[in-house]
């Protein structure tokens, strides 16, 4: 009987989706609808119920009321009440709030490479959190709780011997530990009237790269600080838990307003590291003069207020503030004012559409804070 021939090669099969649980799978449709709704759980229900119809997402075992019902069971909507007591219907709660962003977090960074386990070190080593595995001979000044006590003793054995054992200062052995950079970081969102012109919905996309930065920085970098502002006629600071129910208004694109707010809340700040994330789409088209009114130009770029923005760039440059702009339109006259107003600033410039967004915010941070680190 001859030998059997075996040959390498591939087998291709029918692809199978990975088992999940009823709930499981109506759950993450649910998260992206309640985003895409600004946090309306009745309209988000309603297109829920829509997709079912059309998809069958459901069957007899399991139906949408199922699914409410575990809703409510779990924690993630509940009734809303009134300051009199009377019921407002149902809404969600902050638990889902979290889970909107983690959501949003692992849509956008998921997909990143890994690149070494992160955490911020810098080059300078100092009075720090982290062991650097470097020894060196004890000075004057040197801390207590940096001296190694079990490199110093070695010293001590090996220079005194066991019977005559003593422990001086010329033994003490003090291991280097790593400094880490603290960053304050603003996050400005264009909520102008054009983020949801011609159709094209580019507030959503532009709300789950704010949650999931805001998830990042909250959860893996706990001692940085995360501002939210949102700027149309003028800017205003929000919260986190605010950013699934953003909406677009009847806005013009004031800038400036945002730029004053997000330096005003960064000089408040102690860190030495700062730095301003700006997406938008659109061109400046407004700002308040002194005796509060507002000047609006949505014609074409207008040089008045073109010129307060390359002067408020400039401002945040002699404040060490680098600003990162997020430029969603590719009109090569705007791609002009971005570059310009990079240039005053000496700051970063993307022109992305939207794919790819939250990748290019994650990686400019990580770098601006490694880079950002003053000796």
């Amino acid at each position: 009987m001859k030998d059997k021939i075996y040959k390498k090669g591939f087998r291709f099969e029918s692809y199978e989706t990975p088992h999940q649980e009823p709930f499981d799978k109506l759950f993450d449709i649910f998260k992206e609808l309640i985003t895409h709704t600004s946090g309306d759980l009745d309209e988000a229900l309603d297109w829920l119920r829509q997709l079912d119809t059309e998809y069958s997402l459901t069957d007899e075992n399991y139906t949408i009321d199922d699914f409410i019902e575990d809703l409510k069971k779990k924690g993630f909507i509940k009734d809303e009440t009134d300051d009199e007591g009377n019921g407002g219907g149902m809404v969600i709660t902050a638990k889902t709030e979290r889970a909107i962003r983690q959501q949003a977090l692992e849509q956008i960074f998921g997909k990143l490479k890994r690149s070494g386990s992160g955490n911020h070190k810098t080059s300078y080593s100092g009075r720090g959190d982290e062991h650097a595995g470097e020894f060196r001979e004890y000075r004057y000044g040197d801390g207590l709780e940096q001296i190694s006590m079990t490199e110093s003793l070695r010293n001590a054995q090996a220079n005194h011997g066991i019977d005559n054992f003593k422990l001086t200062e010329d033994d003490l052995v003090v291991e280097e530990t790593q400094f880490k950079a603290q960053m304050s970081t603003v996050l400005m969102i264009d909520i102008s009237h054009s983020m949801i012109l011609y159709g094209e919905d580019r507030i959503t996309p532009a709300k789950k790269v704010a949650m999931a930065l805001a998830e990042l920085i909250t959860t893996r970098y706990p001692k940085d600080t995360l501002d939210i502002l949102v700027f149309g006629n003028d800017a205003w600071p929000i919260a986190i838990k605010d950013l699934p129910y953003l909406q677009v208004g009847p806005y013009h694109t004031n800038t400036v307003a945002g730029l004053q707010l997000a330096m005003d809340m960064l000089r408040r700040k102690r860190n030495t590291n700062k730095q301003i994330f700006m997406i938008t789409d659109g061109k400046p088209s407004c700002v308040i003069e002194k005796d509060g009114s507002y000047y609006m130009n949505s014609a074409g770029l207008d040089n008045y207020i073109v010129d307060k923005c390359y002067n408020m760039a400039r401002q945040a440059r002699k404040l060490h503030i680098p600003i990162t702009t997020f430029m969603i339109a590719q009109d090569s006259y705007l791609k002009h004012f971005v570059e310009q107003f990079t240039k005053a600033n000496q700051g970063k410039a993307f022109y992305t559409g939207l794919r790819g967004l939250g990748e290019m915010i994650f990686e400019d941070y990580e770098q601006n804070r490694k880079k950002r680190i003053k000796g």
